[in-house]
């Protein structure tokens, strides 16, 4: 990046009835304008803005409900337990996890790939609920990437967390 020095003042002075005005340039500095850079640092202001949990990528979530409760199910593929996080509250549920771009124990360098399609990085997904749950009977699953969260309809009030099995 090319920067450029100059220095502006100004000066005013009458000559008879009139009043002249007169700019000098001397020492200002001028920067070239780089749009990426400033794309990226409203990229980092939006992150702050919103948080450490902005997703990397949005897994594909299904939520319906029964008479007795609110079902959630969410496609996790190559995500293990220990890598999702589900909290639910009385009106509301969030799911957070992350994957990694490369499978465990293989490393791959970026000069490698030929196409990128899987989602990796951080996610987070919060769902409110129109009626109340009963958080401690709150139930995960994860099998085959498929997590189902099983969410009964209560009355109580609180907020629990839901250990996967």
């Amino acid at each position: 990046m090319k920067t450029f020095c100059a220095r502006i003042s100004f000066e005013s002075y009458h000559i008879g009835p009139r009043q002249t005005k007169r700019a000098t340039i001397e020492n200002v500095a001028f920067a070239r304008w780089d749009p990426w850079r400033d794309l990226l640092a409203l990229h980092e202001q939006l992150g702050q803005l919103v948080g450490t949990d902005a997703p990397g990528w949005t897994p594909a979530v299904d939520l319906y409900e029964t008479t007795a409760e609110f079902v959630l199910t969410a496609e996790l593929p190559g995500l293990a337990r220990d890598q999702i996080e589900i909290h639910a509250e009385e009106h509301r549920v969030v799911i957070r996890g992350g994957r990694t771009s490369n499978p465990p124990g293989k490393e791959v360098s970026c000069e490698q790939y030929h196409r990128v399609e899987r989602g990796h990085g951080r996610f987070s997904r919060a769902f409110a609920l129109p009626e109340a749950i009963d958080v401690e009977r709150v139930t995960a699953d994860l099998k085959d990437g498929l997590l189902i969260v099983m969410l009964p309809k209560a009355v109580d009030r609180g907020v629990h967390h839901i250990n996967v099995t």
